[in-house]
């Protein structure tokens, strides 16, 4: 079997089989074409089948000298994925990783923004042209409902259920869930949508897709990155912030003021608590509250 053929079929089988995001996919991917390219840089010749334990070895001696340890790391289980993979198409009978530990990393906490940031930042947008309306419903909606980049640009007029007070929306492999939406960002997006929104020039493929650029068309990840990117530059808000910091700001924010673990676990669309408890590390003030409030011995 060669190289190409297998990724192609385990591609298709995250996909059809595991329901995973293209752009899970891709990073999946990118992991083993690494592994690829190492091979022909090397005049290695292995097949999938048949390439053996001290060749990924080596492959990932080499790379723990040219990326941090958590790249290493998260290469290290796209690997196995990968392997473990063809030994239950039965191409193989043992993975080459099975031995190799990934190195130890501490948990990496989320930055997170102050409301004050939040406010700071949505106060540089030009609100006197369409795009600066269309920059300011984006951002509110990122905030107020702890989206992901790929949740909001692929958001649908038809997921708006505003009567009701919610959105739909369509997460990693698929998976949908209902999400609240406060008042506020409820305003700020019907005010896109009637008096923004109309006037564009609808592409065809994107008549239900929320966020337009200004040829009618759905937006890109990246264009939300750079968005982001701009505003708080402009800002002056010497963090490291992406769409994700509103999300990871949402979470906070509502934990801090007294929100339930579980209730932000489904907001978010985290399939496991353990994932959402991580923002039980980032102000631990709630946790003092919570034991003057409910505990008998207060």
């Amino acid at each position: 079997m060669k190289w190409t053929q297998a990724l192609k079929e385990y591609e298709n089988y995250q996909r059809i089989e595991r329901g995973l995001s293209q752009n899970t996919i891709a990073n999946y991917s990118l992991d083993i074409l690494k592994l690829m390219k190492w091979m022909d840089s090397n005049e290695i010749n292995a097949s999938p089948e048949h390439i053996s334990e001290e060749t990924i070895q080596e492959f990932i001696y080499q790379i723990a000298r040219e990326v941090n340890p958590r790249s290493q790391s998260r290469i290290i289980s796209g690997l196995r994925g990968f392997f473990n993979y063809l030994i239950f198409e039965e191409y193989r009978k043992t993975n080459p990783l099975e031995l190799i530990e990934s190195p130890k990393l501490g948990r990496k906490l989320p930055d997170t923004l102050s409301e004050v940031e939040i406010d700071c930042i949505i106060s540089e947008i030009d609100l006197s042209t369409p795009e600066g309306e269309r920059n300011r419903t984006i951002l509110e909606t990122l905030y107020g409902c702890g989206l992901r980049v790929s949740e909001l640009i692929n958001l649908k007029i038809s997921d708006l259920f505003f009567e009701e007070g919610f959105i739909k929306v369509t997460g990693k492999g698929d998976k949908q869930r209902f999400v609240p939406i406060a008042s506020s960002t409820m305003k700020y997006l019907k005010i896109y949508l009637s008096e923004i929104r109309v006037h564009l020039p609808i592409q065809s493929v994107a008549k239900d897709t929320v966020f337009l650029n200004r040829r009618g068309k759905g937006l890109s990840r990246a264009m939300i990155f750079t968005i982001v990117k701009n505003l708080t530059e402009k800002a002056g808000i010497h963090k490291t912030v992406s769409p994700h910091t509103f999300r990871h700001s949402f979470a906070t924010h509502l934990l801090e003021n007294g929100a339930d673990l579980r209730a932000i676990q489904q907001m978010l669309g985290h399939e496991s608590i353990t994932t959402t408890e991580i923002y039980t590390h980032i102000d631990k003030s709630h946790l003092s509250k919570a034991i003057n409030q409910f505990h008998p011995r207060k």
